[in-house]
């Protein structure tokens, strides 16, 4: 009995394990959420998708229906791949892959007739060789264009494209005699798909590149500003936090600035693609946009510079940053709220406030500069005029020591030992370690312990250094609130920069003039603002 028990319970564990080994783990379950939130933080994507269904659907029916396919025949299957290609996720990706596409095609069969019809006449051996030449010069020529930078920005996927049509038909033309009927099909069927993609990308729901990158102009700016005012609450706060989510914060404010180069000039290159399709049908400025995200990246550089000043090592006590809380917040907030003005101007389309820079910005420098005058002491350190008088006492000790210290180094070097330096500005604690040192060097001689006189000498040197440098040298206490408070003031000089950039920018796109009696209505604020940039082939 107890054998068939055993027996029963054997199978049954043995089926639990089967059933677990079924069961689906931790990273399969997460599947689905995950596409769901690639969804849920850009509704456009699942629109994309849908459109890029749809168009699949229409240009297969070119096999699927029989009198389209006797018409057409096996060439439809370009017009399918044309719209797996050329269908991006904005309409100006889609159009400059499109119409370089088309272009690619129609010029490579021009080009591709005309060969045909020179090396018609020639016997078959000549022939050869001229389309053999043809491709040759051609090939080489059309490689080496690629490399001009502006055929390399532009027209880079027309070139491959041109290069695929002209060698395919004029190749395939030595052994099929219909080689114009092949060239005919193929440019309807290319053109087909093309057509279908436009139709879809500029009438159906369009994704315009334009305002893409208008909003993550606006978006940087008001990123910047977050992280500015982060940065300055937390270094004045009375007490410091354990927690990592103000610096998470103001990480994310500037993250999107300094990696914004290549995503600004792929929107800019597409946005150049585009129709004019706002109401007063103004011209896009999008080079213009590339130069304000150059100089928020600038600016930005600053951002990380002050929120380098809250990690570092050596820190000013709060007690001596209270003394300049005040015009430093003052200060930070005027930065903040011209950064806020800034974005409000280009989120709305009119020109920024003339009193960007109002007077309350002046007057927080000021009193900056006034409070740092204020306490010189803090900055020339507190024992640098003590430290004066005693170096007057201690030259003529020194010379009295000289001759004592002049035969201690000869009978070291006599003895084959290294001498110990003299080091006055070094405290006891220092020298204890330098005493230390010296006789770990002169007890340990064998080779058997090399390798633990080098690691002791590894352990001590970093934390000697450490010491000699807070202990020998008269640092200030306030000199890192120096460099902070030089970096506000920089921050200062550097918006002026963005200021004629944001300016400039609203000039050419005929930006709405300053109403001070009409009612700003504050844009959202676009911190979710998920670019997609098709990749350019």
């Amino acid at each position: 009995m107890s054998n068939k028990v055993h027996v029963g319970s054997t199978e049954m564990d043995e089926g639990l394990r089967k059933w677990k080994v079924f069961e689906p783990s931790e990273k399969i379950k997460k599947i689905p959420k995950r596409i769901w939130d690639v969804g849920k933080e850009d509704p456009r994507r699942v629109i994309h998708a849908l459109k890029v269904g749809i168009s699949l659907t229409l240009v297969s029916l070119l096999y699927l229906m029989e009198p389209l396919f006797k018409n057409i025949g096996s060439n439809a299957i370009w017009a399918v791949m044309t719209v797996v290609v050329v269908l991006e996720f904005s309409a100006g990706a889609t159009l400059c892959k499109g119409l370089n596409r088309g272009l690619g095609t129609l010029i490579a069969g021009s080009l591709a007739f005309f060969i045909e019809f020179v090396a018609n006449d020639s016997g078959k051996v000549l022939r050869a060789i001229f389309i053999g030449t043809a491709v040759f010069i051609i090939g080489a020529a059309a490689t080496y264009i690629r490399f001009i930078p502006y055929i390399k920005k532009n027209y880079d996927y027309g070139v491959v494209i041109f290069l695929l049509t002209f060698n395919l038909i004029t190749v395939s033309s030595y052994r099929v005699d219909s080689v114009i009927n092949i060239a005919h099909d193929r440019f309807y069927t290319i053109a087909i798909g093309c057509g279908i993609c436009l139709f879809m990308s500029l009438l159906v729901f369009p994704i315009w590149s334009g305002e893409d990158l208008h909003k993550t102009t606006v978006g940087k700016l008001q990123g910047l500003s977050r992280s500015i005012e982060a940065c300055v609450s937390e270094y004045f706060e009375e007490k410091e936090k354990e927690t990592s989510d103000s610096k998470d914060r103001i990480y994310e404010g500037y993250q999107a600035v300094l990696d914004s180069k290549s995503i600004d000039e792929t929107l800019a290159l597409y946005a150049n693609w585009e129709p004019r399709h706002t109401r007063r049908c103004h011209r896009f400025p999008c080079q213009q946009y590339v130069k304000v995200g150059a100089v928020l990246r600038r600016f930005g550089y600053t951002v990380v510079a002050l929120h380098g000043c809250l990690q570092t090592e050596i820190q000013t006590p709060r007690s001596v940053r209270a003394l300049f809380k005040d015009p430093c917040v003052r200060l930070a907030g005027e930065v903040c709220k011209a950064l806020s003005e800034l974005a409000d101007s280009i989120s709305n389309h009119r020109h920024c406030s003339p009193e960007i820079l109002s007077d309350h910005l002046h007057v927080a420098l000021q009193d900056l500069n006034s409070a740092i005058k204020s306490q010189p002491k803090l900055f020339l350190g507190s024992n640098l005029h003590r430290h004066n008088n005693k170096h007057q006492n201690a030259v003529s000790q020194r010379n009295r020591e000289n001759d004592v210290s002049n035969k201690t180094a000869e009978t070291g070097s006599r003895q084959g030992q290294s001498g110990a330096v003299s080091l006055s500005s070094f405290r006891t604690d220092t020298s204890a370690l330098m005493e230390y040192r010296r006789s770990f060097k002169n007890n340990n001689r064998s080779e058997t312990s090399a390798a633990g006189a080098a690691g002791e000498r590894r352990m001590l040197r970093p934390q000697l250094s450490k010491i000699a440098v807070m202990t020998s040298l008269e640092f200030s206490e306030a000199l890192p609130f120096a460099a902070f408070a030089s970096l506000l003031v920089e921050m200062v000089a550097r918006l002026d920069n963005v200021i004629e950039e944001v300016e400039e920018l609203g000039r050419i796109a005929c930006f709405k003039e300053y109403d001070p009696t009409a009612d700003d209505v504050r844009s959202e604020k676009p911190a979710n603002v998920v670019i997609s940039v098709g990749a350019a082939e």
